[in-house]
């Protein structure tokens, strides 16, 4: 049992604050509470089980505020809510099938590549473009892709959909991350579901957090609306290069223990 004082339950909800406005906006959350969590001495696999609680919450009051506000319809989005929750399921099934260390190599460029496309390419982002790719085609070839690999191992989801709605379906930015938000409150819920009946979840601690997550994703909903591209855009390439980051240290360091 992990014994948390009042002086570190007050960390974590602050922390949680920082994560829900940052995921709100570009994504990547977790790599601000995971590492908080673990500090706290709870083992690995339950920081991830127990941050999907916050988590949750934290994607839901976003995209509830994305779609009070009229950037993004759930009604309009049935078919890929349904793929994005099919593929979020199956990837964690196949996550407790086989070995997904491998992917340690391959997220550091995704992200690094996501940064690079904002940095040098990304254009007019606040303005819609032509669609590469119809709805359908979206729903159901690139929205269960977009939910397996949340599902299968997670890092910079929210960054990955925003950027795939932004070149596949031309979307303006502030749609596009409104979209993603809830695309990720959907898998979010999925794999949830899954650590409640299958993880262990430190529930006090996952409140505490709950609380911090949605006030902090409320107010970063507010302002990804309001600021649109000149916020998001470099909000992005940040949690992305600061992710990559982190993700190619801890395989070095980890790389350097084994040489020892």
């Amino acid at each position: 049992m992990i014994e948390v004082s009042v002086e570190i339950l007050s960390i974590l909800f602050l922390t949680a604050v920082i994560a829900g406005w940052v995921d709100a906006i570009a994504g990547g959350g977790g790599l601000i509470t995971i590492p908080a969590l673990l500090l706290t001495g709870i083992p690995p696999a339950a920081a991830i089980a127990t941050n999907k609680l916050p988590g949750c919450f934290g994607t839901m009051t976003a995209a509830i505020y994305f779609i009070k506000q009229q950037a993004v319809s759930w009604r309009g989005n049935i078919l890929p809510i349904c793929t994005v929750c099919i593929g979020s399921i199956i990837g964690g099934f196949v996550l407790t099938q086989i070995e997904a260390a491998y992917l340690n190599y391959l997220v550091p460029v995704l992200l690094i590549l996501i940064a690079i496309y904002f940095i040098f390419f990304a254009k007019n982002l606040d303005e819609c473009k032509k669609p590469r790719v119809s709805h359908l085609q979206f729903s159901t070839a690139i929205a269960p892709a977009l939910g397996f690999y949340d599902g299968f191992f997670g890092p910079g989801a929210g960054s990955v959909m925003t950027t795939s709605l932004i070149t596949m379906r031309g979307f303006p930015i502030r749609n596009a991350t409104a979209h993603a938000r809830f695309f990720n409150f959907v898998s979010n819920i999925s794999a949830l579901i899954y650590f409640v009946f299958f993880g262990q979840i430190f529930w006090l601690i996952g409140a505490i957090m709950i609380m911090g997550q949605v006030l902090g994703s409320y107010l970063g909903a507010r302002v990804a609306l309001k600021a649109g591209a000149k916020l998001i855009r470099p909000m992005i390439i940040i949690v992305c290069l600061v992710m990559s980051t982190r993700i190619l240290w801890t395989l070095v360091g980890s790389a350097g223990g084994n040489a020892l």
